[in-house]
């Protein structure tokens, strides 16, 4: 008897199956639109939160251990094998193993049609940030899933972003207050790490991060820099020739850059509206000093410029436009 080890691990893992999602990537295609996935297996962290909390494993570094890395790749491996079944193209968020860029290296070598993200706490943060002396410790500040990995995933992640396996660059910005009745220190999360907040924030420093570790230190060319964070966005999320380049006929957005300038990250610098930065005290070359949507002046060297009704909505184009193998 042949036995599908997918099938197999989510039946040993209490995970049901789950066909409504080949059904999602049929509607898509017929649609032809873009499916967007967190890729991690639930069965097997719900099968470790189990096990860790009967051991009364119970602070915030326990959160990471309860989100394998073999949980991501199992994910992705599976996600790839249903879009390539289908001929479905898909984007995977938030990759966060060396194991999981592989995979995405390889189904991409094979034409399937993957588009791949990453984040800045990939590249900056590690499971130790998680590890605290107790549950009052700032460990729950770091808790988000996929957790932060090890200094050999950073390498991996930046392997990818300078080899093209990664298309875009995104803050995965989830705030949370640290202090509070709802925040990461709330009662309930004292008694587990099951019940911190998940999620972190990071759009103002999202940016900083990538000029700094990536084209600062020599890892990633400026353009390259510009297509991980905008052009690229725009073109698979369906809003490009609106947004993502300066040319005629395109939004006038414009950020003005000073590559040089030195900052540190601290809290007091930012508007995101949580009251912690997980990147509190990282030096940083690289800094925005005025943003223009479309020809005005919203933001200008930390002062924020912009009213409500700024905005517009844009109705995007379901299918994304080529994006090429590499970031630029």
């Amino acid at each position: 008897m042949i036995v599908d080890p997918s099938a197999l691990l989510a039946v040993l893992l209490g995970e049901p199956e789950r066909p409504a999602f080949v059904d999602v990537l049929a509607a898509a295609r017929e649609n032809k639109a873009l499916v967007c996935v967190h890729a991690e297996n639930h069965g097997m962290i719900a099968w470790m939160v189990k096990r860790l909390l009967a051991r009364g494993c119970r602070a915030p570094k326990f959160h990471g251990i309860s989100h394998p890395a073999a949980g991501e790749v199992e994910a992705i491996n599976r996600l790839i094998t249903f879009a390539a079944f289908l001929d479905q193209p898909v984007q995977i968020f938030h990759v966060s193993t060396a194991e999981g860029v592989d995979v995405i290296r390889r189904a991409r070598g094979n034409g399937i049609k993957v588009f791949a993200e990453t984040c800045p706490q990939y590249v900056t943060l590690t499971a130790d940030h998680l590890k605290g002396l107790g549950m009052d410790e700032s460990g729950g500040k770091y808790v988000c899933s996929p957790p932060p990995r090890d200094r050999a995933s950073w390498n991996a992640i930046w392997e990818g972003l300078e080899q093209g396996v990664f298309q875009t660059f995104s803050s995965d910005h989830c705030p949370f207050y640290y202090e509070g009745t709802q925040g990461k220190k709330n009662p309930k999360a004292r008694t587990s790490f099951r019940w911190v907040p998940n999620g972190i924030p990071g759009v103002e420093t999202r940016l900083p991060i990538l000029w700094s570790k990536g084209v600062a230190e020599g890892r990633i060319t400026a353009n390259e820099f510009v297509a991980l964070t905008s052009t690229n966005h725009a073109k698979i999320y369906g809003l490009y020739p609106h947004k993502g380049s300066i040319a005629v006929g395109f939004d006038a957005d414009i950020v003005l850059w000073d590559a040089n300038r030195k900052e540190t990250i601290r809290q007091d610098l930012l508007h995101h509206g949580a009251d912690y930065t997980p990147y509190e005290g990282l030096a940083v070359t690289g800094w925005p000093v005025m943003t223009i949507l479309r020809g005005k002046v919203v933001a200008e060297d930390g002062n924020i410029l912009g009213e409500p009704g700024d905005g517009r909505f844009l109705k995007r184009d379901l299918s994304p436009y080529a994006v090429p193998s590499r970031a630029g």
